[in-house]
């Protein structure tokens, strides 16, 4: 699936960019192909307009932010919010400037120390995430880095207890437990909620993190997906301690994504440092980026398409993933958009960048499920 040529995906919030990142200055994005810039308002919210100024289409994000406002670094031009060209410094004071002086303004909102952005109207609201700041949690922002995979591979990936044994080998993989467990599946509106319980390796440099001893742990792992591209991990390990983990695989273009990982724990500081668990994640995070890199990005999706990629028993979430994007896209009245499209085009992007496309191109959920789980159908 070409990413970028559903426009379906266009009417979802992403998370693109910690607010952190926004103190100083504006800053570029790439979502789904297309260029926009974002920066703090007058009141200190995230704002995200096309980055092209409306006069001689100079990047806005080489200007800077004036009382709260985007600043051409060209000529000058000033830009509020909404888009819309409110001081032109060239003009002598009471000018009047035109109301089609605007570039394009996207939906933008701060949620969870991130920037959302959405590129058009959004059909479901930012899934919630209950442990952020609440008591008895630590926050952690772990990850913020681009991958050169798709959405796909990555969330089929979170879902995968088939590779562990083989990518997490030098980590938390049992090599001689090859056999994956099995999950337990409950679909639902939003995507659906998965449950196992796996042995993990627990090596002394480890079991601050897990918070016991024994050389094999095992790790109960309530995990849920939310369309069209975020994950829950709620890894609970025998004495109590959970260690959640909130991914957003935003895309970036059909080729790469922006990794947003959020970690939060019921633990404190003196029981496992958030040094030591970042590094813990990161080595294990490495291991997927490596393999998934790997990949073709043009994951299948429609698997109506025989002899692209072969499936065993173990891939039902995978699948289950597939399943869900085909009935939003045949909701919407879109098909799956890939390189092997019979009839398939190049087709310039909005921001005059080739892409393909073939002939489809013309053609409050939470993040904290509940309930008991029970084998799909």
């Amino acid at each position: 699936m070409l990413t970028t040529q559903q426009p379906i995906f266009r009417r979802f919030w992403h998370a693109v960019i910690p607010l952190s990142q926004l103190a100083d200055r504006p800053q570029p994005f790439t979502l789904l192909g297309e260029n926009i810039v974002l920066f703090l308002d007058e009141h200190g919210q995230p704002a995200a307009l096309r980055d092209r100024c409306c006069h001689r289409t100079a990047k806005l994000s080489k200007g800077w932010c004036n009382k709260g406002r985007l600043q051409c670094g060209y000529h000058g031009w000033v830009y509020d919010r909404t888009g819309r060209v409110v001081e032109i410094p060239q003009y002598e004071e009471g000018r009047r400037i035109l109301p089609d002086f605007k570039t394009t303004a996207y939906h933008c909102v701060a949620r969870y120390g991130y920037a959302w952005v959405a590129l058009e109207d959004p059909v479901t609201d930012i899934p919630e995430i209950p442990e952020f700041e609440a008591p008895g949690w630590r926050t952690i922002f772990q990850f913020y880095e681009r991958w050169e995979t798709s959405p796909l591979r990555a969330l089929e990936n979170s879902f995968d207890n088939s590779h562990f044994s083989f990518v997490h080998r030098a980590t938390f993989g049992v090599a001689a437990q090859p056999k994956p467990s099995k999950y337990e599946l409950v679909e639902n509106d939003t995507g659906f909620y998965a449950e196992t319980v796996i042995d993990a390796a627990n090596p002394p440099q480890y079991q601050r993190v897990s918070g016991v001893t024994d050389p094999i742990t095992t790790r109960h792992m309530r995990n849920a997906y939310f369309q069209p591209f975020s994950r829950r991990l709620d890894i609970e390990y025998p004495g109590g301690v959970r260690h959640i983990i909130i991914n957003c695989f935003t895309p970036i273009d059909d080729g790469s994504i922006q990794l947003c990982q959020w970690l939060f724990r019921n633990d404190t500081e003196e029981n496992c440092p958030a040094q030591l668990l970042i590094d813990f994640d990161e080595v294990i995070t490495r291991e997927d980026k490596d393999i998934l890199e790997s990949t073709d990005p043009d994951a299948l999706v429609d698997v109506r398409r025989r002899g692209i990629e072969f499936s065993m028993d173990s891939d039902r979430p995978g699948m289950l993933i597939r399943k869900k994007l085909m009935a939003l896209l045949a909701q919407h009245g879109e098909a799956e958009v890939h390189r092997g499209l019979p009839g398939a085009k190049i087709m310039l992007s909005r921001e005059g960048v080739q892409t393909g496309c073939g002939a489809a191109c013309d053609s409050g959920p939470t993040l904290s499920p509940t309930g008991t789980a029970a084998e799909a159908a």
